[in-house]
């Protein structure tokens, strides 16, 4: 009798399965990058600012800030991937040169006050990991960003950033082992309790400013562009950008928790990065600062890149430069110097002698003021059949991303009338 034997075809099946998860999970990467690179020193050391100064009274506001988050991000990534442009360059080519060259001017000026803070948050990191002067690592440090961006590649760029992020669950055991009162975090999370205060209005915009600021759906554009997933895949190109932004979301949520239950209980004031330190003094100890500086480190090495790559990159698509982290030097000419310039900028910038800190949340307001032209333009071309052809975004994402833009232009109001009220009674 003939032995049976047992079908093969489910080995094939299973090694087929294995093959599209793979796939799909190579997928994941530039909405990743794009939410870690929102974790930059800017966004850390102003979280460390208002939960010094405000504790958890904010804490309602980072949970809000993440569905916030993911909604423009959801936009931004289907903008990339349906028009394969950057926003800029839609802007220029859809709403004339005009339109293009204020949000050039908007981005460039945020994007060069940030990028210098968050060379002086590296640096700054450094000093507290080696002991020597911040000043002595900006060139350095800006040279070695410069290297990796001109000879590097797009794809070897992106490959090292997207796991930068899980370096800063060391904050998230930080807010744990503070040990603060959960009712009160609670309460302080559920139950938003509005002030007018200086620290709570500009601690509200700073936050905003740096959660939302323009670079991070910027290079989602870009990225998306760059990549050119195809659009049946849209969907997994927007769940990628959705989890990047939840992770970094979260992430907020505990350093504000960690900084509040620590400088923030104990009314002390961050002015340097080694004030900021003491927030994970729960986790490490002595070794607060060597932990804090890792983390800090990480965060400029992450977000240096993305802000010069952008800089760039808007730049070259107002002028119709080409563009591109994957074009050799020779290829891309203006687009690598223009990248070389903005660094060279921020690091005299950096070298004028602003404290790190102080200039990291200045950044972050200045990011807050910037932040609505550019977002209200990428509505716009979202619901625009030019830009996305029958790929617009549906009504509701597109109500989501319109209330977005306008509580961030409440916030910018917000604060300037309580800065022109302080002006007028000094």
């Amino acid at each position: 009798m003939a032995s049976v034997r047992r079908p093969r075809a489910a080995r094939p099946a299973k090694r087929s399965r294995l093959a599209q998860t793979l796939a799909l999970a190579r997928q994941f990467g530039p909405g990743l990058v794009a939410g870690a690179s929102d974790n930059d020193p800017t966004t850390v050391a102003t979280l460390a600012v208002i939960g010094s100064t405000t504790g958890y009274a904010l804490s309602w506001l980072v949970v809000l800030t993440i569905p916030m988050l993911v909604v423009v991000q959801l936009i931004s990534a289907a903008v990339g991937a349906v028009s394969r442009a950057g926003l800029q360059k839609i802007i220029r080519l859809h709403y004339g040169r005009g339109w293009g060259w204020a949000t050039l001017l908007a981005v460039l000026g945020v994007n060069v006050f940030t990028l210098s803070a968050d060379l002086e948050g590296g640096s700054a990191a450094l000093e507290l990991l080696t002991g020597w002067p911040y000043r002595w690592f900006l060139v350095p440090f800006a040279g070695a960003v410069a290297a990796l961006l001109v000879w590097g590649s797009y794809e070897h760029l992106e490959h090292v950033l997207r796991y930068v992020l899980f370096v800063f669950l060391a904050y998230v055991a930080a807010a744990v082992l503070a040990h603060p009162d959960w009712l009160e975090v609670a309460r302080a999370t559920f139950i938003p309790r509005f002030s007018f205060s200086s620290d709570y209005v500009a601690g509200a915009l700073a936050l905003l400013g740096t959660t939302l600021t323009s670079y991070a759906y910027i290079w989602e554009t870009i990225e998306e562009a760059e990549e050119q997933p195809p659009l049946h895949r849209l969907g997994l190109v927007q769940l990628d950008a959705g989890v990047g932004m939840v992770l970094a979301g979260v992430i907020f949520w505990f350093i504000l928790i960690g900084t509040g239950a620590t400088l923030g209980a104990h009314h002390q004031a961050v002015q340097t990065a080694e004030d900021a330190a003491q927030a994970l003094a729960p986790l490490a100890g002595h070794f607060a600062a060597v932990i804090f500086g890792v983390g800090l480190l990480a965060s400029a090495v992450l977000a240096v890149p993305v802000l010069a790559g952008t800089s760039a990159y808007v730049l070259a698509d107002v002028l119709g430069w080409r563009a591109g982290l994957n074009r050799r030097f020779g290829h891309a000419r203006p687009f690598y110097i223009t990248l070389l310039v903005s660094l060279l900028v921020a690091v005299a910038v950096a070298f004028a002698g602003v404290n790190p800190i102080h200039l990291l949340f200045l950044s972050s307001i200045a990011g807050g003021l910037g932040t609505p032209i550019t977002l209200a333009l990428m509505m716009r071309a979202a619901r625009d059949s030019r830009v996305m052809g029958s790929h617009r975004i549906g009504r509701g994402l597109a109500t989501c991303g319109w209330a977005v833009t306008a509580i961030v232009s409440a916030a910018c109001m917000a604060f300037l009338w309580q800065s022109l009220s302080q002006a007028g009674s000094s």
